[in-house]
């Protein structure tokens, strides 16, 4: 079953923008297109405004935040973009969504730092930005991966993103049978060394919090576990947490291996710690031992392979 990505329209390069134009993302459309399947939304069109319209922009006024025609503040689009963009938000809740990708500075759909102005036509420095119908998804959805489209340039945000996808849809995949105290604690076994890599704090407390699912209902606990991990992963994974995983995986093999193996793995495991090497290249090794030494516990990690090897993310970290 093909991730269901929500994005804007325009980044999939639909001719939606103000100007008759788009923003199309050549990761989004060509890189994850064989993954994917894409939920495409433009708000702006989805509240009748035409195509090529008026420019539109955050305003500040009476301590709110209006969404008002750049060059007439009287003309105010607020309520029916807080309106869509709630009873979207609710409706994509249904959906499984994996994640979103959204067009960066715009004033529905940016993520973070879109200008606010002053009544004046001066940009609140102060002000932090973020879209309506995209602070509607976060608020509604806080577990689902956002992502900005110009952010996925930088190759550590694009690879936690395209993890996170995977993730929430391995999640979803393990429910598909219904959701039960065992599913649940089937699926957060896998993950493990992919919590202790991202935030060792969650590990812990996520791992106390499965060890009590039989005292909660299990739709509660449900939702609030799908919460709590998705945020979990929304922190990424350090190099020092990294390389405590890689030495917890080489542990397993302390009985299996002979000197030489094992100065090998732990001198690529220091040059991935001091920055020498990307993380693929003790991870190799490391599964290379596994298909001689078989380990079940080790083979279900997801962290030894979080996504298919053809998007080739890990090269970069």
């Amino acid at each position: 079953m093909k991730i269901k990505l929500g994005v804007s329209a325009c980044v999939i390069g639909e001719k939606v923008r103000f100007d008759s134009g788009h923003k199309r993302s050549n990761f989004v459309c060509s890189e994850l297109t064989d993954f994917v399947e894409y939920v495409p939304v433009c708000p702006e069109m989805a509240i009748g405004l035409p195509v090529p319209r008026p420019t539109i922009r955050l305003l500040e006024h009476d301590d709110q935040i209006r969404l008002v025609d750049t060059k007439n503040n009287e003309i105010d689009h607020t309520e029916k973009m807080v309106r869509f963009s709630e009873d979207k938000a609710n409706q994509l809740s249904q959906m499984d969504l994996c994640g979103y990708v959204v067009c960066a500075k715009s004033p529905t759909c940016g993520m973070e730092r879109v200008k606010v102005y002053r009544e004046n036509g001066y940009v609140a420095a102060e002000k932090i930005g973020v879209g309506l119908y995209t602070k509607a998804l976060m608020e509604k959805m806080p577990w689902l991966p956002i992502e900005e489209d110009g952010r996925l340039n930088d190759p550590v945000l694009k690879e936690n993103f395209v993890f996170r996808l995977f993730a929430l849809r391995d999640f979803y995949d393990s429910m598909s049978e219904g959701i039960t105290r065992r599913a649940i604690i089937e699926f957060h076994s896998r993950y493990k060394l992919i919590l202790m890599a991202h935030c060792p704090r969650e590990y812990r407390e996520l791992g106390s919090f499965v060890a009590k699912i039989s005292e909660y209902d299990i739709d509660e606990f449900y939702l609030e576990y799908r919460t709590r991990f998705m945020q979990a992963l929304a922190q990424r994974a350090s190099r020092k947490n990294n390389t405590n995983v890689l030495m917890h995986l080489q542990g397993y093999f302390k009985r299996s291996l002979d000197k030489q193996q094992k100065a090998e793995l732990a001198k690529l495991i220091l040059a991935y710690r001091v920055g020498e090497m990307p993380l693929l290249v003790p991870l190799t090794l490391i599964n290379h031992h596994l298909s001689l030494y078989p380990d079940a516990y080790i083979a279900s990690q997801k962290y030894l392979k979080p996504y298919p090897d053809s998007l080739r993310l890990r090269y970069g970290l």
